[in-house]
């Protein structure tokens, strides 16, 4: 069986990020029997200037997209796309646009106790925001995202209080965008191969079962 790693360049309050990660789920599920896959999550800010407490996200959003209809459309339109995979958005329920700076570094502590708890992190993180309108910019919030997903919640919070690893999202997210990224999700296969956008599972189990073959006949070649 051969092994893809990928890594998901994604911001948590990235609704397309969320639907890509539920159909990339999706995707690894339908070629499991044939292509093992290893998942790392990878940070970028769509507001990096929004402050520590957040902003109204109604207004922000409204002035964003040009206008409260532009923003209903699409809405409307996620929350279809949602429901296809499992995703039961509840936009309404958004009331506060976090920074998203402590979550990223959340993600960050949680890869270090491996990729599986990481996975749950960053799932939790993805349905605190859009089905529970939970504020993920929140200590509180993150900390009980932390603690039921296997981390130590007295370690998470005393990295919470510092400054710890700011520099290193920072710098991640400039080498992202140094590589052309300008929008996210955005899915590096084996750092070789990307796809942009939450493209859809059949399109991704496409792709994981091509790069698969091509590394199978490229190691029959070199040997």
């Amino acid at each position: 069986m051969e092994n893809i790693v990928i890594d998901v360049v994604s911001d948590v309050v990235c609704p397309w990020c969320y639907l890509g990660k539920a159909r990339l789920d999706l995707a690894i599920a339908e070629v499991q029997d044939t292509v093992g896959v290893e998942v790392n999550w990878r940070p970028y800010q769509l507001n990096p200037d929004y402050p520590p407490e957040g902003v109204d996200h109604k207004k922000a959003l409204a002035e964003k997209l040009g206008g409260q209809e532009n923003v209903d459309r699409a809405h409307q339109m996620l929350t279809g796309l949602g429901k296809e995979v499992g995703i039961n958005y509840d936009f309404d329920a958004v009331k506060i646009g976090p920074n998203t700076m402590d979550a990223h570094r959340l993600l960050l502590w949680a890869h270090t106790e491996g990729r599986e708890i990481q996975g749950r992190v960053v799932e939790a993180l993805f349905k605190a925001n859009f089905e529970e309108g939970r504020n993920v910019g929140d200590h509180a919030v993150l900390l009980d995202i932390a603690e039921k997903s296997g981390l130590d919640r007295n370690v998470i919070a005393q990295l919470l209080a510092s400054e710890a690893d700011k520099d290193t999202i920072r710098s991640e997210i400039d080498a992202v965008q140094q590589m052309g990224v300008s929008g996210v999700p955005f899915m590096i296969f084996d750092q070789q191969y990307a796809i942009s956008g939450a493209q859809t599972p059949d399109v991704l189990a496409g792709a994981l079962r091509d790069i698969a073959r091509m590394k199978k006949e490229a190691r029959a070649a070199a040997n």
